[in-house]
């Protein structure tokens, strides 16, 4: 790896900025795709790190992914045990093991250093409920095995998801396929992430899978078919963030096509979080459109349930004109890194004031300077020191190229964007 120099802007930005397609649709598409009663499309889905990964995961299990162009065709086929990298997308750790537990066969899952701390226990506990022989050695943790017999008796299933909404989400997306579907009780702490459930619910009723959810903090899915379904990805609305966020600390105007009036996906709160640090935000058919005003206020607010910006807003706040406040976060200590730790431990190292709550930041104002910021492989670390460099000489991004992770060519759409 070699630092990369963060482009300090000398101007104000003035750009229109295409970002890709969602992470969270494409890979919940791929798998509802991969146990589907047919052949389906999806169009314009993300081609990053993570859903090759996800691709790949289904195709080492049997199912046919094939390229259409830039679209991807899935044929499902009858699945066998696999050997699957996970890498470090929390997608494929958690969503893949419960199709898996469909296969014939067993499957070892494992993945990349960091990803071998990332919590799995609630996951595999819950397939051992659902009637699931999961491996793991007792570390609740990478590398595991599930042992596929080619069915899953599913049923009432407790687990706490404290910790995640994907390991919601992961039962959801198969559950249709257990014999008795499976009734989801979650116990425990707020679930993080709700607007990733709503997603996930979402695209089941599409397919045709009957979902209830009306009883707070319990999911039942019927079992039954999964209709095919041709999609079309919407733009990664959390990717935006980096971007929008540039608007703010250049007093720039960025603008974001195809943004939906009407998503499941968090990210589109953006729009009102850049609003409240003094953005002015418009919203048309054609695209979002945020403008800097000259002033970055400070931000207070509970991102309990879009906790994946953080990091973006975090540096923001480091560059704001009052003291921040960041709560509802506690679960970012499970992310691809301890999230919370590493944007404290990174703005200190270039001058923040920065101290780490029980649940959250609290972040002052405090002159910056520049320095080494280290992204720990995680990808939103890295934009977020992007940012920074924006308004500070002399930061140097350890690993620009995590951020392909779910952004490809990250670097040279923010070059783009400087450039515009």
């Amino acid at each position: 790896m070699t630092d990369w120099p963060a482009p300090r802007a000398d101007r104000a930005v003035h750009a229109t900025v295409e970002v890709p397609g969602s992470k969270s649709l494409t890979n919940r598409l791929l798998v509802l795709a991969a146990l589907a009663d047919a052949p389906s499309r999806i169009t314009a889905p993300l081609r990053a790190r993570d859903t090759d990964l996800m691709a790949g995961a289904l195709r080492a299990l049997g199912v046919s992914v094939e390229d259409s162009g830039a679209d991807w065709v899935v044929a499902p086929q009858r699945l066998h045990g696999a050997t699957v990298d996970t890498g470090l997308a929390g997608t494929v750790m958690r969503f893949v093991p419960p199709v898996a537990a469909l296969a014939h066969g067993d499957t070892v899952f494992d993945g990349d250093e960091y990803a071998r701390s990332r919590p799995m226990h609630a996951l595999l506990d819950a397939l051992r409920l659902a009637g699931v022989v999961v491996d793991d050695g007792g570390t609740g943790r990478l590398p595991f095995t599930v042992r596929g017999t080619g069915s899953v008796p599913g049923g009432v299933v407790e687990l706490d998801a404290s910790a995640s909404s994907q390991f919601v989400s992961a039962l959801l997306l198969a559950g249709a396929r257990f014999d008795k579907g499976v009734e989801l009780r979650h116990v425990g702490k707020p679930v993080p992430s709700q607007p990733h459930i709503e997603m996930t619910v979402a695209v089941l009723r599409r397919a045709g899978v009957e979902v209830d959810d009306a009883v707070h903090n319990r999911w039942l899915v019927a079992p039954g078919t999964i209709c095919a379904v041709d999609s079309v990805v919407e733009p990664d609305l959390s990717n935006a963030a980096p971007f929008l966020a540039a608007a703010l600390v250049t007093a720039g105007e960025v603008r974001i096509p195809r943004w939906p009036a009407a998503t499941t996906q968090a990210g589109d709160a953006l729009r009102g979080l850049v609003a409240l640090m003094g953005a002015e935000v418009w919203l048309t058919s054609e695209a979002l459109t945020v403008r800097g005003t000259g002033r970055i206020g400070p931000l207070v607010a509970d991102l309990h349930d879009v906790g994946e910006l953080t990091p973006v807003l975090a540096a923001l706040c480091a560059l704001s004109d009052g003291e921040s406040r960041l709560s509802g976060i506690a679960h970012l200590r499970g992310h691809e890194t301890d999230r919370l730790a590493a944007l404290a431990t990174e703005l200190t190292r270039l001058g923040g004031d920065v101290t780490q709550t029980d649940d959250g930041l609290t972040i002052r104002p405090a002159a910056l300077h520049g320095g080494r910021w280290q992204s720990y492989a995680d990808h939103r670390m890295a934009t977020a020191g992007a940012l920074l460099g924006l308004a500070v000489d002399g930061v140097l991004v350890d690993d620009i190229a995590c951020t392909g992770k779910t952004l490809p060519d990250f670097a040279g759409r923010w070059l783009r964007m400087l450039d515009a």
